[in-house]
Formats: structure tokens, sequence, C-alpha cells
């Protein structure tokens, strides 16, 4: 068991917070819960003001996570995900060996406005499809996007109903989407975002507004509005005729 050292120059809680990151990094797994807290407290033979302050460091490194009712549980390694030409999020995950699941919230058919409009080159007023998306894996969400889709694709996106929209729109209709620009900023989460995301709404979100062109016909059919999770993505932009997936990752 760690021994604690008082008086140190290294406060209790950061020695207890190196400790447990040892045991995160050397014997938990991705989705691991860490014990209870009183357990931890108990063990530790400090206070929970003290080790929940432990706790709290791990979470702002992006380690562990709080689930409410439920205790702490070990993140899984950031994902690195490409930005260019092809940007397809399970395929991205799949080629690491992992398993994306994408659930759709909301669908509904809407009029374009002010920035919606000029990006997808409609007329103010003219109807689109909305989709809000949450991608993520194992029950751990990464990304909360809201699509707006228009002509092939917005037909064909009418029978979507979760998983990969790229697939779907590609098996459905014949569409394959390309990225044709990607604008890259940070802010803070709506209330409403934060929740669906489950991160705090003091913590910046990475904000990728793209748009899409149908590589078939040429016409831009979709405009996405993507918020990540800064402490689960990392984003890789490609070099102009370069495919994302074929940057290495570092």
């Amino acid at each position: 068991m760690l021994q604690l050292v008082r008086h140190s120059g290294i406060a209790v809680w950061a020695q207890i917070a190196i400790a447990l990151r040892g045991e995160i990094e050397q014997k938990l797994d991705d989705g691991d819960w860490l014990p209870a807290e009183p357990e931890l407290a108990a063990r530790f033979g400090v206070n929970r003001h003290t080790l929940r302050r432990a706790v709290d460091a791990l979470v702002a490194e992006g380690l562990v996570e709080r689930v409410h009712g439920r205790g702490t549980r070990v993140l899984a390694t950031g994902l690195v995900y490409g930005i260019g030409r092809d940007t397809r999020f399970t395929e991205r995950l799949a080629a690491s060996g992992r398993t994306a699941q994408v659930t759709l919230l909301d669908a509904a058919e809407i009029a374009a406005e002010g920035g919606v409009a000029r990006r997808l080159r409609v007329a103010e007023g003219a109807p689109v499809l909305h989709l809000r998306t949450l991608r993520g894996e194992n029950d751990l969400p990464y990304a909360l996007t809201l699509h707006f889709l228009t002509g092939d694709a917005a037909q064909a996106a009418r029978s979507y109903a979760g998983g990969s929209l790229t697939r779907h729109l590609r098996e459905t209709a014949g569409v394959t989407l390309e990225r044709v620009e990607s604008l890259i900023t940070t802010r803070l989460p709506l209330p409403e975002d934060a929740l669906a995301l489950r991160m705090p709404r003091t913590q910046p979100v990475l904000r990728v507004k793209g748009v899409n062109a149908c590589r078939e016909c040429g016409a831009i059919q979709e405009y996405a509005i993507s918020q990540f999770r800064g402490d689960r993505i990392e984003l890789s932009v490609a070099e102009p005729g370069q495919a994302a997936e074929d940057l290495p990752p570092d």
C-alpha cells in the first residue's frame, strides 16, 4: 500500500493521484471501475475530501470519469480522428480494432436559415433534413453531431435509424459524401450538449463545421456541426490531396 509522506512538499492528494494513475496504467483496462471513494479513502487513510480532490485531478486529465449513481470509470484511450476528404467515424474506429456506436437522437424536417442555407447553397426557407447523432464506443460518448442534408442524401437519410450514416447513404442511394470544407474552433458546450456528452459545461469542446459534397454529382448535400470531447479525441488534419485515414498516428 502507498505510504503517504506528510510535509514532503507534495500534497497528500497529489500523492494519491500519482498512485491511482499508476494503477490505472498498469492494472486497469478501458471501462473498468475504480473502487468506491469511501473504500479508497479508507485504504489510503485519508478523509473523503482529500480522496475526492485526487480523483478530481484524474478527471481533469481525462483518465477517468464520474458516472452519476455508479462510480468512477476508466476512460478509453483517445482516438485520433482524421479531418480530410473522407471522414468516417465508424471505419476509423474499426481500423484501430474498436467498435463505434452511432445513435440517432432526433430527426426532423426543418426550413434552412442563415448559415445552414448558405453552407448548403439553398434558398432561405428551403426544406432540409435535420439529424442529431451521438457517437462513441462502449457507452462512452465522443461526439455530438448536427447533420443538415439536402438532395439525394436527405432522401436516403429519411430511413436512417443509427449506425454509420456514410454507409447508409452509400448503400441506400449510392451517394458518397466527400469533405470540401472544414472549420475547427473551440467553444463551451450548451447545457443539453454537455448532458449528452456527459461532460462539465466548463470544459470546452472541439467544434468542427464540415461541408460535404456528393462525389457522384458534385452538389453540396450535407452541412455537419460536430462537437468532440477534447479529452477523448485528437483531430488530425490531412494535407491537400491526402486522405485523412492515410495519416500515421503520432
